[in-house]
This record gives structure tokens, C-alpha cells and sequence, in this order.
């Protein structure tokens, strides 16, 4: 296996949850990290652990609606480590409701955020692969773009649309460029806390108190996929807690 030791990972949405604890994972195994999310003091607080442990991390307040904001992280990659490996798009946002509550604002931001966030992180870090010759994106998807359930249409259609995208990226990437999409199962995040529907939040807080897995879980998924060799490209990974159906 190809170590994950040197190589430079940015990641998206890297202040909690999945984020934060792929952050914190691939710098036990020696990557160099930097960190992108709106809050900052979040950032600093992982960055600041990472580096007392003795690794590498750099932050960046980063809006994933603002492709110049995406742009500004890979350029800090290149920056202050030379390069840029690994982009993890991780940024997403689940504010679900029923269809009939009408809360066209949100699905506009789950747009905005889960697909527009996803392209921006692409056009930002594709011409840097294309130049270095090697590259790879992975993807936080969700077990949700496999079975769609009441009150998740909208979440649920953004996330068949970034697994349409990273497979139609995927076929465009060629040999030196691989794509990986990772779709979690329920995860003990705080994904729950977005709904602003009552009784939907309450529904999902309690399916995640009942059956999920913690972060890591997630995060050894990427790290697995990240540490191939070259020549091998893991496309998707669907990762559940064993007592989801």
C-alpha cells in the first residue's frame, strides 16, 4: 500500500463531525492538512491539536458557495506545502423537511451548498491535478442518494446529483486522476440540529441516538481509499452502521 505519510490533504466542512475526524486521522498517519470551514475558531482549535501532536495543518476560513473561497484554499496548498493530493469535499448541509412545509429557502441552500459547493471544490483543484499529473477527489455522499425516504426528497435529490457528478467525473478524469465517493449511513454528527422541522429533528436525533456509528467511522473509510496505490481508484464506498436497514 501507498503511506498516506506527505501527502497534502485538504478538506472542506473539516470543523466537525466527519471532517474534523478525518482531519485528525490522516495526520496520525502523517498527511498534511489543510482546513477549510466557516468557523474559524473551530479551525484554529483543530489546527492548534494537529500541530501539538506533532503534525502539519493549515486553515482557511472557507464558504463553499464561494468558488473563489474553494480557489483560495488549493492556492494555500500550493502555498505553504507545494502541492495539493487530495481534496475532500466534505461541506454538506441536510436541511430536511417535508415537501408541504414549502421551505424553499432551504432547498436553495442544500443546492447551493451539497452540489454548487461540490463543483466549486472541482474547478478549483482540477487544473492543479492536471498540471501535477496526479490527483484525487473524494466525496462525502450519503447512503440517502440510494434510498429516498419521506422528508428527505430535496437532500436526497442533491445527493444523487453529486454521485452523478463524481462518476461522470470519474470517467473524464483519465489514468492520472481518481474519484472516490463515500456515502455514510447515519453517523453521530450533528446533521440532526439543521432541520429546522420539529418533529424531524426529533426523528432524526433519535434514529442517531438508536443506530449510529462515530465519525471515524467514515474517516477510515477515506483513509483507506486515499492510501491505494496509483493505480488503483476505490469509486464508492456505501458505509452504514450494521443495524441500519
Amino acid at each position: 500500500m501507498t503511506s498516506i505519510k506527505g501527502k497534502v490533504v485538504a478538506i472542506t466542512g473539516a470543523s466537525s463531525g466527519i471532517g474534523e475526524a478525518t482531519a485528525l486521522l490522516l495526520a496520525e498517519r502523517g498527511a498534511r492538512l489543510v482546513l477549510g470551514a466557516r468557523r474559524t475558531e473551530r479551525l484554529e482549535a483543530l489546527a492548534g491539536r494537529i500541530e501539538r501532536a506533532g503534525g502539519e495543518a493549515v486553515h482557511l476560513r472557507t464558504d463553499v458557495t464561494r468558488g473563489e473561497d474553494l480557489r483560495a484554499l488549493v492556492a494555500l496548498a500550493e502555498e505553504r506545502f507545494g502541492r495539493l493530493d487530495v481534496l475532500v469535499s466534505n461541506a454538506g448541509v441536510g436541511t430536511i423537511s417535508p415537501l408541504d412545509d414549502l421551505r424553499t429557502d432551504e432547498w436553495d441552500h442544500m443546492v447551493d451548498v451539497n452540489i454548487k459547493g461540490l463543483l466549486h471544490g472541482i474547478g478549483a483543484a482540477l487544473p492543479v491535478f492536471r498540471a501535477q499529473g496526479s490527483g484525487q477527489f473524494v466525496v462525502t455522499g450519503s447512503t440517502a442518494a440510494y434510498r429516498i425516504v419521506p422528508a428527505m426528497a430535496v437532500y436526497a435529490g442533491t445527493k444523487v446529483a453529486v454521485r452523478a457528478i463524481c462518476e461522470g467525473l470519474r470517467q473524464e478524469a483519465g489514468p492520472a486522476l481518481r474519484v472516490t465517493t463515500v456515502a455514510p449511513g447515519v453517523t453521530a454528527t450533528d446533521f440532526a440540529d439543521a432541520s429546522t422541522n420539529e418533529r424531524v429533528r426529533a426523528d432524526i436525533s433519535r434514529m442517531r441516538d438508536e443506530l449510529a456509528f462515530p465519525p471515524v467511522s467514515i474517516a477510515r473509510a477515506i483513509a483507506f481509499a486515499i492510501e491505494q496505490p496509483a493505480d488503483v481508484d476505490v469509486n464508492e464506498m456505501v458505509v452504514r452502521p450494521t443495524a441500519q436497514s
